[in-house]
């Protein structure tokens, strides 16, 4: 549809339906509002303000998604047709929205952690109005308008339906994370070194989806991914401008996910980044990739399933067992988990190489009850700590379950749970994801990642056993605890149980939102 009426000389203003978008715009307008608290108001009231603003922005889109994807009509098309809102993106939307707040109760806790300037404040040189400045400017209230806009981002990248607007999408979810990267107190110059290396990373891939985008444009003549997925039905054979355009926009997009082999980023961003923030990024930023994965491989290339799969099955098998078979060398909590996550992400690609209804629907599931249990389980880290801040070096956490029993227990159960084992939310995730790749003829890639969980249950196993079984150091770390710390492990848990011992309603709205995707 034109803009622009030629033969009538006028201009038609185009149709915005904002009802359908106003998840994404109240997410961005809280964000708009938190950079006018930062310009406006002091420093004592921002802090205050600033969260406020997040809690109501967040709570409100997540609120209006549920009331759409309850009342609205399914494939419909927004804003001259860039974005799609149907169930598969309500879905993925709401569990963005759930999992931002409960990051969102981690990155607030972080104005109750201690300044390492404040008992030194009397020799910093300079006026008391600049030592005060240096000791009350460690609470970064700008991490709040920051975190908005990248979850709006988050919530535009898996509903765009042209290729353009998931390429702005992308940048705008990419742009604030890689600053929030940096903003870690304790190790400052590790989080600035993965704040770089994410923003350089990150500017390449952007760069390969770009090109692919533009080529994919001279094949199609259009960028909209119903169109692309016209012009291959249309064209007999493949031609390698296709072929190309696939393989380029295919970089950018298993990069955000962190898919072998462009997971290099991975374990030193979740190592360095505060990791109130690594919670935001291991849960939110992996539901949106996936969901733009989903978008692009089940709209536009969906026709082209037989040229893609199998670059997809040798993604899916290098980022299982990479994934497993590294985490085992670990002994930073963080990066252990960072590892885990790469596993995770091949077996998300296992429900998207299924092409089938119940390879979205699975995925869909699987991506809630992952990011649930994620979230818990980097909560937990933020509450062990020793003198020099979080405790992440694992021989720290020996003996832990002897004086904290409730707080290892836990985090025993998302270990667990990121295992596979029945009764949590991981098994039966992993349960339906092999279960769609066996319908859609990919047995073979379900031995594989059998296999990597057998792998991976190791590693789980042994910070368990850590926990557990071995004495704890004289000098062994403190569980500092605060409310809302404590809410987000609870939720987490809740969670993580709930999908795992009654699954039956999130998968059935796992299906009935696959049910509801939309091709044109």
């Amino acid at each position: 549809m034109s803009y622009v009426n030629i033969a009538a000389g006028n201009i038609s203003p185009p149709t915005i339906e904002y009802g359908k978008l106003a998840p994404i715009l109240i997410v961005l307008g809280a964000a708009a509002v938190g950079v006018l608290i930062e310009a406006f108001l002091g420093r004592e009231q921002r802090y205050w303000a600033q969260v406020q603003v997040s809690l109501l922005g967040l709570v409100g889109a997540f609120a209006w998604t549920v009331a759409l994807g309850v009342s609205s009509t399914p494939h419909h098309v927004a804003a001259m047709g860039a974005i799609g809102v149907d169930g598969p993106t309500l879905f993925i939307q709401g569990t963005i929205l759930a999992l931002a707040l409960m990051s969102l109760l981690l990155i607030a806790e972080r104005r109750h952690e201690p300044s390492p300037f404040t008992a030194q404040a009397s020799s910093v040189p300079g006026s008391p109005e600049e030592r005060e400045s240096l000791v009350a400017g460690i609470t970064q209230t700008e991490v709040f308008p920051l975190m908005l806009f990248a979850v709006g981002g988050m919530l535009i990248f898996p509903a765009a339906n042209d290729l353009l607007t998931m390429f702005v999408a992308l940048e705008v979810l990419s742009l604030p994370l890689y600053l929030l990267c940096g903003l870690a107190r304790r190790r400052r110059l590790l989080s600035q070194e993965a704040a770089v290396k994410y923003f350089l990373l990150g500017a390449f891939s952007s760069a390969f989806f770009l090109y692919g985008t533009a080529l994919l444009y001279g094949y199609a003549g259009s960028v909209r991914l119903s169109d692309i997925a016209t012009a291959i039905s249309s064209k007999a054979g493949t031609e390698p401008l296709l072929l190309a355009g696939v393989a380029l926009l295919s970089v950018g997009l298993l990069f955000k996910m962190g898919a072998v082999p462009f997971q290099v980023w991975k374990p030193d961003v979740y190592q360095g980044a505060p990791t109130a923030i690594t919670a935001l990024m291991a849960s939110c930023t992996l539901v949106s990739a996936v969901g733009g994965i989903l978008r692009v491989f089940y709209v536009g290339f969906e026709t082209l399933r037989w040229d893609w799969r199998p670059m997809m099955w040798a993604v899916a098998i290098l980022t299982m067992l990479l994934g497993a078979i590294v985490a085992i060398t670990q002994t930073d909590v963080k990066r252990m988990l960072a590892y885990s996550s790469i596993a995770h992400g091949g077996f998300l690609l296992t429900g998207v190489i299924a092409t089938n209804q119940a390879g979205l629907s699975s995925t869909l599931f699987y991506l809630a009850a992952y990011g649930f249990t994620t979230v818990g389980a980097f909560a937990i880290i933020t509450m062990v700590r020793d003198a020099g801040g979080e405790a992440w070096h694992l021989s720290r956490w020996a003996g832990l379950g002897k004086h904290h029993p409730l707080l290892a227990g836990t985090f025993a159960l998302f270990l667990l749970a990121f295992a596979g084992i029945p009764l949590t939310s991981g098994f039966t995730g992993k349960f339906a994801v092999f279960q769609a790749a066996v319908a859609g003829g990919a047995t073979p890639l379900v031995i594989v990642g059998v296999l990597s969980s057998a792998i991976a249950a190791f590693f789980y196993v042994r910070v368990i056993v850590l926990m557990f079984f071995n004495d704890p150091a004289v000098d062994g770390p403190l569980v500092v605890s605060s409310p809302t710390s404590t809410a987000a492990v609870a939720v987490g848990a809740l969670a993580t149980v709930v999908l795992g011992v009654v699954p039956g309603p999130a998968l059935h709205l796992a299906q009935s939102a696959a049910s509801q995707f939309f091709v044109r």
